[in-house]
């Protein structure tokens, strides 16, 4: 079974496997305070009571970590990455509805009604951050993107959007685009929302490949049903100053003239649950990451590769350090595959290619198959001077070049007894 935004968080809290702060709550500074410091415990952070905002609450940390999201899918966490590949590659058509639960209260936009948490003291102001842009064209159709968005008027934010499918959506608009933007959505939805592909396939094709995704028109942009809130509004030719604002490396971002987006009206559901998805946080990179990793098991199985799994690791910004576990049948495998997953995720900075007897989710494992398998003349690969990520603050920051390391940490074929890891019998005592 696959949990809609508000089932998922309701069985979370009726079992007692989230976190409830029954206090009420301020969602400038305190709330991400507190959601930063209980998201150690792996469990999803529900804030019932918000200050300022009755009948209003605000969720954190709901698919912060891959056991979750697999539980949201109704999944084995090793099923994700391939369970994600296939829906890309095998996209079904979407059903449009008629009715949607956040149809049940509408209103002229005012951004002051929504608790927009400001999360640290060095930010620019309030942000959007789970929120996914859609936008219709008239050759490419519906797009999905995360985009965040910051609050600095009544119905007025700041939109950052790199040169990819919506900012060519806005051009092609010549200067004013039509959006909806929706927030507290299922997970199926933000996984494919966050999948990067050509600019002419429908991401909500995706996720009802994943699971049933109703969608309704909403001012003749279809968003999902399910949806907590919806604002439509326009992108327009107007730039303001977005920023500073805490990046997936935990650092701030620097400020940079971007689109005005000017909201319109407002749809929500009755009682409403804000999605706040703390920057840098884990579920930020959970989101963020996990998507990019069926990009690179197709990239390298290309090269006639098995894949047995691909991991952008948490303490690589789960972007810029990736784990790629092969079963290795040529001595250049390892090798080839580093290679191909630098292509099948162009941010990546650093990748360890293991074999399959390795755990890519353990890091212990990992670095002890860099430590018994590999040896750096020989195994280790560089690309100096390639364009790398803008996110990675040790890059120049005009060109985005960087140094790429690959690892390939596999056993040689020849002689490989050398390499095989002990086993103790199991004891049933």
């Amino acid at each position: 079974m696959v949990h809609t935004f508000r089932s998922f968080l309701r069985k979370k809290v009726e079992r007692g496997e989230a976190i409830v702060v029954e206090k009420e709550i301020n969602p400038e500074l305190e709330m991400p305070a507190a959601a930063w410091k209980l998201q150690r415990e792996g469990k999803p952070v529900f804030f019932p009571k918000v200050k300022g905002y009755p009948g209003w609450s605000i969720v954190s940390n709901l698919y912060g970590t891959r056991d979750l999201v697999a539980e949201a899918l109704g999944v084995k966490k090793e099923e994700l990455v391939p369970l994600l590949r296939k829906a890309i590659e095998g996209r079904k058509p979407y059903e449009i509805v008629d009715e949607a639960p956040f149809f049940q209260n509408r209103a002229e936009a005012d951004l002051t009604r929504i608790p927009v948490p400001l999360y640290t003291r060095g930010d620019g102001g309030p942000y959007f951050t789970s929120a996914v842009v859609f936008a219709v064209d008239g050759e490419y159709g519906l797009n999905a993107s995360f985009h965040r968005m910051m609050v600095f008027d009544k119905n007025k934010v700041a939109i950052r959007m790199l040169p990819r499918d919506l900012y060519h959506y806005w051009e092609r608009s010549g200067g004013e685009l039509k959006v909806a933007v929706a927030v507290g959505l299922p997970i199926h939805v933000l996984l494919a929302a966050a999948v990067s592909t050509d600019i002419s396939v429908d991401e909500m094709e995706i996720a009802n490949a994943i699971a049933p995704t109703p969608m309704v028109e909403v001012e003749g942009i279809p968003v999902p049903a399910e949806a907590e809130l919806v604002l439509t509004g326009r992108i327009t030719e107007e730039t303001h100053p977005e920023g500073p604002f805490v990046d997936l490396t935990g650092t701030y971002d620097v400020v940079r003239e971007q689109q005005v987006l000017v909201f319109e009206r407002m749809y929500w559901r009755e009682n409403l649950i804000f999605h706040a998805l703390l920057p840098g946080g884990e579920e930020h990179k959970v989101l963020m990451g996990m998507p990019r990793e069926p990009t690179i098991w197709r990239e390298v199985e290309k090269e006639g590769i098995e894949v047995k799994g691909v991991y952008l690791t948490p303490g690589g910004c789960s972007w810029l350090h990736g784990v790629v576990a092969i079963r290795k049948r040529r001595e250049e495998d390892g090798k080839r595959a580093i290679e191909a997953a630098f292509r099948g995720h162009k941010s990546m900075k650093h990748v360890v290619i293991v074999d399959d007897d390795i755990d890519i989710f353990n890091p212990h494992e990992v670095e002890w198959a860099i430590a018994t398998r590999f040896q750096a003349s020989r195994d280790m690969v560089i690309y100096e001077g390639v364009k790398g990520s803008s996110l990675d603050p040790s890059a120049d920051p005009i060109t985005r070049k960087t140094t790429k390391v690959g690892i390939d940490a596999t056993a040689p074929l020849e002689g490989r007894e050398k390499f095989v890891r002990a086993k103790y019998e199991e004891w049933r005592g």
